[in-house]
C-alpha cells in the first residue's frame, strides 16, 4: 500500500514542525513564560488580536 504523502511532503512537514518548535522557544524566553497550549491557545490568541474571547466573537 502506497502513502499518499511524498518524501518531499514528510520532509517540508518536519521542516515546519522543526521551525516552529525554535519559534515557540524564542517567544517564550522572550515572555518569560511557557505559551499556552491547545484550547488555551486558541483563545490566547483570540484575545490578544482584539481583546474578545472566541466565544464572544461567535455571538
Amino acid at each position: 500500500m502506497k502513502s499518499s504523502t511524498s518524501d518531499g511532503g514528510r520532509q517540508s512537514a518536519s521542516a515546519l514542525r522543526k521551525e516552529t518548535r525554535q519559534e515557540e522557544r524564542k517567544v517564550e524566553e522572550r515572555k518569560g513564560s511557557a505559551l499556552s497550549k491547545g484550547a488555551e491557545r486558541v483563545e490566547e490568541r483570540s484575545r490578544s488580536s482584539d481583546g474578545k474571547s472566541a466565544g464572544q466573537k461567535q455571538h
